[in-house]
């Protein structure tokens, strides 16, 4: 659907331009401190946003891969009231300033929800933030139902999601992107070994 850095790009295009415009104009009139941080900060955006190609292992179909690069912080068994209704084993990622941004579909399947809600921004690293605003995709695979929940953190204030209802996604596809500090939650059945 989206390829290379293309997809993060069209979120930052205009941030992006306007640092390099800084920079240049900074150089020109041989403004070295204005030149140095409009620079710097240019390198910076580059380097969070950065959206490198993902070739999944060949693996077997029984594996479902982490939507997310960061820290796995719990492995535990819920309680999920929108896709399962019941009982859902969670997988949390924090994603730190330094990791990678954009998530992927753990799996082939159809979208066969994309839910947003609203919320807070509390830090993303702490264990409860089920009142922070996110953005749940629930994929309908071989495996049942999944779904990939996009947390907004404290510096996180804008979540993007790419697909659309009823699309079909293969494995490692690009789903969305979550600016700055965040946590992405992969909810699977309780029968999921992980």
């Amino acid at each position: 659907m989206f390829s290379g850095v293309f997809a993060a790009w069209r979120e930052v295009r205009s941030l992006f331009l306007a640092l390099a415009t800084a920079s240049l104009l900074a150089l020109l009139r041989r403004q070295s401190k204005l030149f140095l941080l409009a620079s710097s900060l240019l390198a910076w955006l580059c380097y969070f946003f950065r959206d490198p190609d993902r070739f999944p292992p060949a693996t077997g179909p029984e594996w479902i891969l982490a939507p997310a690069d960061g820290k796995v912080t719990a492995v535990e068994l819920i309680h999920e009231p929108q896709i399962f209704k019941g009982s859902a084993r969670r997988i949390s990622i924090f994603l730190s300033l330094f990791d990678v941004h954009v998530q992927r579909a753990p799996y082939q399947g159809d979208i066969s929800a994309i839910h947003y809600e609203a919320g807070g921004f509390a830090p993303a690293f702490l264990k409860d933030t089920h009142l922070n605003e996110y953005n749940l995709i629930t994929l309908s695979t071989p495996h049942g139902l999944i779904g990939v929940k996009q947390i907004a953190g404290i510096l996180a204030r804008r979540i993007v999601c790419w697909p659309s209802p009823d699309q079909f996604v293969i494995r490692g596809e690009r789903l969305g992107l979550i600016k700055f500090g965040s946590r992405v939650d992969l909810l699977l059945p309780p029968s999921v070994e992980v």
